[in-house]
């Protein structure tokens, strides 16, 4: 707990500096690209309209379970937030190997290097919350003040993703098949949390699948993006799993800043 009250004084004090970082980090992944920021949409784009071909209208029929909703603004509020945890656990987990020549720098926190890998990626992360408040707009929704819900389910997907990327990335200075292992595990874990589906296809056969589902912090975040987008639910409405969530996501931060602060000494001499 020591480590996370540092942690949070650390930002609030290089608060500038961290800004700064993160937006000269945003800009250079597109440094020598032709299309430049485009690409950053491209591929996320592709992919809902292939699950909205296979799962929706065209393909195998699957019916929201909010009425009057297409499946394409149904799996919004789903996929989008897992397309900002997928990138910021594949991007954070590498982050000190990108940036060793920091690591190296005794006078540098390099705590912070995580943090500014995981804001560049929430700017792409707003980029897509504006698109998907549009989509909204031109199927004809009127917006609801529980749109602005998002903000917290961002900010709580976000201390869940730092709080594993400490560790990952941690690891994957001594382990370099980390980051591989964090790729399969989100793949296994984009189907295993009901994004492109509605859970009530198997939890109506086994009751017990529920708990399975909701067992995954990932399935709150998905939850509570649909319940502001869709539904107008308060997180409130919510409140055991709001705070099984955040019990879950603070232990994960605590420990994986333990972690992370053990092995600490250690990165310059194998980077």
């Amino acid at each position: 707990m020591r480590a996370l009250i540092s942690l949070i004084r650390e930002i609030i004090r290089n608060r500038k500096m961290v800004a700064e970082l993160s937006a000269s980090d945003f800009r250079k992944r597109f440094v020598g690209s032709y299309f430049g920021v485009i690409w950053m949409f491209v591929q996320p784009m592709v992919t809902i309209a292939i699950y909205a071909f296979i799962f929706g209208e065209h393909g195998m029929k699957n019916s929201p379970p909010v009425p009057n909703a297409s499946y394409v603004i149904w799996l919004a509020p789903g996929i989008i937030p897992w397309f900002y945890f997928s990138e910021a656990l594949n991007m954070g987990t590498g982050t000190l190997q990108e940036y060793s020549f920091l690591v190296k720098k005794v006078v540098f926190k390099i705590e912070l290097l995580p943090v500014i890998k995981l804001l560049s990626c929430f700017l792409v992360h707003a980029c897509f919350l504006v698109i998907m408040f549009g989509l909204f707009l031109l199927d004809g929704r009127a917006p609801m003040i529980s749109w602005l819900q998002i903000l917290y389910y961002s900010f709580a997907l976000s201390v869940l993703s730092l709080a594993i990327v400490y560790f990952t990335s941690a690891i994957q200075v001594f382990f370099k098949d980390m980051q591989q292992i964090v790729g399969i595990c989100l793949q296994f874990g984009m189907w295993l949390t009901p994004i492109m589906y509605d859970e009530s296809m198997f939890t109506s056969r086994h009751a017990w699948i529920e708990y399975v589902f909701k067992v995954n912090p990932f399935y709150y975040i998905a939850a509570g993006y649909r319940d502001s987008m869709l539904t107008g639910a308060g997180f409130w409405n919510r409140p055991t799993m709001t705070l099984y969530y955040w019990a879950v996501t603070l232990i994960l931060l605590v420990l994986g800043l333990h972690v992370f602060q053990k092995l600490k000494p250690h990165f310059s001499d194998v980077l």
